[in-house]
């Protein structure tokens, strides 16, 4: 048996790196999975690659009638739902005096107000069951970055919620925490790279040299983290944040 047969997990921004890493690991675990992503044509993609019950559904999660249309898609097809990983998440990296409006308003709007969305949305159906896990997931960039001030606001701005989502939903049975990864070695730090003018795999030796694990981070960390924080394991957790970065912050 699986840590969650019988169980029902949606993964925002789960076509690809640590969303489908996330739900894939869910998946293994029992779970059926609903993933999320802005182009449904790549969330049918990576559905099919699940192994085991697994839906695509094509979502705006910055959009409260897109949100709350998924969410009622998935308790259609899927049955319920009992896990919710905010995932989806957007770069636009630029130093203060070049950053648009648009830069800020997309970053803030995806991640902060995507998070708040998809929350409002599957809490009617937590709080009914007086059952729920959600998962948040910040950065190590909360603590400041140069280069990301929208998406370093945005992170801790998770932090911020999920503490409070602890103190609001936890008598209902619901767990809220949150996960800051450090470098995660994906499509999207690949393009970071490429923008500083490395291959990626130059980025990712300079990365591991500087952490105290020396290595970088995959997807299968985050979504082992995501799997035990969602598991009733963890049950007494709630409000937190789980750094997972090999000890980067340590020696930061």
């Amino acid at each position: 048996m699986g840590r969650f047969d019988g169980r029902v997990a949606v993964v925002t921004g789960a076509a690809r790196g640590i969303g489908f890493g996330t739900a894939q690991r869910f998946a293994e675990e029992g779970a059926a999975v609903a993933i999320l992503d802005l182009d449904e044509a790549a969330a049918t993609e990576a559905a099919a690659k699940i192994d085991g019950k697994a839906i695509g559904v094509g979502c705006d999660v910055a959009s409260t009638e897109s949100g709350e249309a998924a969410i009622a898609r998935v308790v259609e097809e899927l049955g319920g739902i009992h896990i919710l990983v905010n995932n989806a998440g957007v770069t636009r990296d630029n130093l203060l005096f070049k950053m648009t409006d648009d830069d800020w308003d997309l970053v803030i709007g995806v991640h902060l107000r995507g998070a708040f969305v998809m929350t409002r949305a599957a809490q009617k159906h937590f709080v009914e069951q007086k059952y729920g896990k959600i998962v948040n997931l910040s950065s190590v960039s909360a603590l400041g970055n140069r280069g990301q001030l929208n998406y370093s606001a945005a992170k801790m701005g998770i932090q911020g919620f999920t503490r409070t989502l602890g103190i609001e939903l936890g008598p209902f049975g619901v767990n809220a925490n949150a996960i800051a990864p450090g470098f995660i070695a994906t499509e999207m730090t690949d393009a970071t790279a490429r923008r500083l003018k490395l291959e990626p795999e130059q980025l990712r030796e300079m990365t591991a040299e500087r952490n105290p694990v020396r290595r970088v981070g995959y997807p299968e960390d985050i979504a082992a983290a995501a799997a035990f924080l969602c598991s009733d394991e963890a049950s007494y957790i709630t409000g937190q944040t789980l750094y997972v970065d090999g000890g980067a912050k340590l020696v930061s």
